[in-house]
């Protein structure tokens, strides 16, 4: 889907929003979708099947020791009802994607690509579709930043090797881009849907890729925009939404400023961006700049739930609607700084989409 400038956004949008986002960004309100199973912690990923509308949930339980942790996908209906689920033990959840009839996600702790069927049932056994490993060199390479007084700094990276996979998106060929959010990597694996002993290509190596900012994960959410040829990437300690040619190339930077800029989600040429440090979901246009911002933290509500937004870590659409997972993760290692820190019970909300004609 192509982006399409800002003004012809505005033009699009009802009366009433496009005379409210004429010189400030729309303002959209949250509400509750559903509260997830008690033993479901940090919903980090979510997809949608576009014909069922079914949705599809992963989670990032990451405690120590291991064997504490239940990861798994579920599948609700398109109402939040509880349909099926897979249990993934130990080995965190990140991107989800549903293409060709099968829900694919990135199993972070098993550095692989793997994919469940879309209606699949309880105790399904998810199908190894590529692996992950270090690259060489490990790390992408330092970057170089200008200084307002004229000098230069050089940022200098380190990595361990590991694997960061973290957002994955398919393409209408049913290739699968996938990032890696440590080793500053945008991966390609042609034919995902189809292959056999499929194959991982680096489609791009750059320290953009890569962060030094508080937040540990570089490169994150991916969107693909194929009649522009264009593929678009967060870089969640970074705070910016990068973009590059969907064929491979250079990089350069769409906006700034986007603190935790986790799931990325391009829908009727508009870039959502999940932003995790500022308990919202914004929507980019052409250049960059804020259209709309839903979503904001109201408090820990009585069953342990957030009410509105915290940490939000990736969007679906469903129909009309947005949908919304919060990740609600601690982040630091102090006690007693993060609301975060007081959730126990973890939730999908939903906002609706402003009204768009058909273009």
């Amino acid at each position: 889907m192509k982006i399409i400038p800002a003004v012809v956004v505005l033009a699009l949008m009802c009366p009433f929003a496009a005379a409210q986002t004429a010189n400030q960004p729309l303002r959209i309100e949250t509400r509750p979708f559903v509260t997830l199973p008690e033993d479901f912690r940090h919903p980090e990923s979510l997809a949608t099947n576009p014909t069922s509308g079914e949705v599809y949930v992963g989670s990032f339980d990451s405690r120590e020791p291991a064997t504490a942790r239940k990861n798994q996908i579920i599948r609700l209906s398109p109402t939040g009802q509880l349909l099926a689920r897979a249990d993934l033990g130990p080995t965190p959840i990140t991107g989800l994607a549903f293409a060709d009839g099968a829900i694919y996600f990135l199993n972070f702790g098993a550095s692989k690509l793997q994919r469940l069927p879309g209606d699949f049932a309880t105790g399904h056994a998810p199908e190894d579709v590529a692996s992950f490993g270090a690259l060489s060199p490990p790390a992408p390479g330092d970057r170089l930043v200008a200084n307002p007084d004229g000098s230069q700094d050089r940022i200098v990276y380190g990595s361990a090797g590991f694997p960061a996979i973290n957002g994955v998106e398919f393409d209408t060929a049913g290739n699968a881009y996938v990032s890696d959010s440590f080793q500053g990597a945008v991966y390609r694996i042609k034919g995902a849907t189809t292959c056999k002993a499929c194959k991982v290509e680096v489609l791009a190596r750059d320290p953009l890729l890569v962060t030094t900012g508080a937040l540990p994960f570089g490169a994150n959410g991916i969107a693909i925009d194929e009649p522009a040829g264009l593929l678009y990437v967060n870089n969640a300690g970074d705070g910016r939404v990068l973009r590059m040619p969907l064929s491979g190339g250079k990089l350069d930077v769409l906006a700034e400023s986007i603190y935790g800029a986790d799931g990325l989600l391009l829908h009727d040429g508009l870039l959502w961006v999940a932003s995790n440090q500022v308990d919202a979901v914004v929507a980019l246009d052409a250049n960059g700049l804020v259209r709309a911002r839903a979503g904001h933290f109201d408090g820990i509500g009585p069953d342990g739930a957030p009410l509105g937004l915290l940490c939000p870590a990736a969007t679906a659409v469903q129909g009309k609607r947005m949908l919304v997972a919060n990740l609600a993760l601690p982040l630091t290692p102090r006690e007693g700084d993060e609301w975060e820190e007081k959730v126990t019970r973890w939730t999908l909300v939903q906002f609706d989409i402003p009204a768009m004609a058909t273009r």
